[in-house]
């Protein structure tokens, strides 16, 4: 992997031909190029330098605490050895088991609305908590509410990134990336360490992605957004698509809302998944879970998404005013607080107003953006 020229197909051909990797790098300058190597690269390998390269790299790796995983380990996942062109070698920190566990890969544009944010950390963490582990990239926006809704539940989530395992991305992310590990979760890549975050990188790790889930999960994606890239090789390499719809108002409802008309699961609760899910992983998860045959239509540890405040979905009704703010505020849309304040004039005085805002932010119902800006939370 680190003999320049050379890519997943072309290694995994030579590999093929030659029977393993420890026999690619003994064999003759003659016999590399005779199974298709680049010139350039056969002599990189013919030489020994590939050897010392991969030695070195080995080294560097076990000192950041990582592993190499080559496509011949058995610990190699499964699903993704399926692909047309799997990585020849993944990078791993932490949890390699969970590499080949079900999940489902929740995928969207990095400038999510408050809506989009929401449902990327609702469904993550409903489906964390049935046992799913969330396959996700750690970008900004949907990615990094998709990790943190898995974390929040308790479950297993891997970061699959366009950098090396050493090198965060966004650097804003690093706490997250901690958390992931130590969660017993993963970050894994098919880039060396040192890696730095080139553009063409991601579209490329977007098939690991795709490769590793069951299924694909799409959550507000724009036209030209490198989510289709995904959408498309879970297509290609027949995974489940689900896609979450949007409104048609909204620029990055363009990719989920196609993909529903071309046949993706149109997608609302984390049943939608569930039902969808092939009938042995289904079992499996509920085996774990000790619920087979046990009431699942109830969603752990979430709000209702059209909760209204009365607590008619079995939570603590609200106060009177902390409701009537309450059902003013949209999960899709924010509203500013001389809005709502004026929207409840001669009903609440703004004292009132305030401390509900306080109250409901505390117990995580309301969210505060930029500007004064408020939206209910998932």
């Amino acid at each position: 992997m680190l003999t320049p020229g050379m890519g997943a197909l072309r290694i995994k051909k030579a590999m093929e031909r030659l029977g393993t990797g420890s026999r690619v790098l003994e064999a003759s300058l003659t016999e590399l190029e005779g199974v298709g190597l680049p010139a350039r690269s056969a002599q990189f390998v013919a030489d020994g330098r590939a050897q010392v390269a991969a030695e070195e790299e080995m080294k560097r790796v076990a000192q950041a605490g990582g592993l190499v995983l080559s496509f011949e380990d058995e610990a190699y996942p499964w699903r993704l050895r399926e692909i047309y062109d799997p990585p020849a070698v993944l990078w791993v920190r932490g949890s390699v088991a969970l590499l080949s566990r079900a999940g489902i890969a929740v995928v969207g544009t990095r400038q999510p609305s408050p809506y989009g944010a929401g449902m990327a950390e609702l469904l993550s963490r409903d489906l964390a908590n049935r046992g799913l582990a969330i396959f996700s990239g750690m970008a900004r926006g949907v990615d990094t509410a998709a990790h943190k809704g898995a974390l929040d539940a308790g479950g297993k989530t891997v970061a699959v990134w366009g950098t090396g395992i050493d090198v965060v991305y966004p650097k804003e992310n690093k706490k997250l990336a901690e958390n992931i590990v130590a969660s017993g979760g993963a970050i894994v890549s098919e880039y060396p360490l040192g890696t730095f975050p080139a553009p063409q990188n991601f579209p490329v790790r977007n098939r690991i992605l795709s490769g590793m889930s069951v299924g694909v999960l799409v959550i507000e994606a724009g036209e030209y957004s490198g989510t289709r890239i995904t959408a498309r090789c879970a297509m290609e390499q027949n995974r489940d698509v689900f896609a979450v719809p949007g409104n048609v108002t909204n620029k990055n409802a363009w990719g989920p809302n196609t993909l529903i008309k071309q046949g993706a699961k149109l997608t609302a609760s984390w049943e939608d998944v569930w039902e969808d899910l092939p009938s042995e992983v289904r079992l499996q998860l509920e085996d774990e879970r000790g619920v087979r045959g046990g009431d699942e239509s109830k969603s752990v540890g979430s709000a209702s998404l059209f909760d209204d405040g009365s607590g008619a979905d079995g939570g603590k009704q609200m106060p009177e005013h902390e409701r009537a703010v309450f059902q003013r505020l949209r999960h899709d849309e924010p509203l500013q607080l001389d809005s709502l304040i004026e929207g409840l004039e001669g009903e609440l005085g703004s004292a009132e107003i305030f401390a509900a805002l306080f109250e409901l932010e505390l117990s995580g119902r309301v969210k505060q953006m930029p500007g004064k800006n408020y939206v209910r939370c998932f």
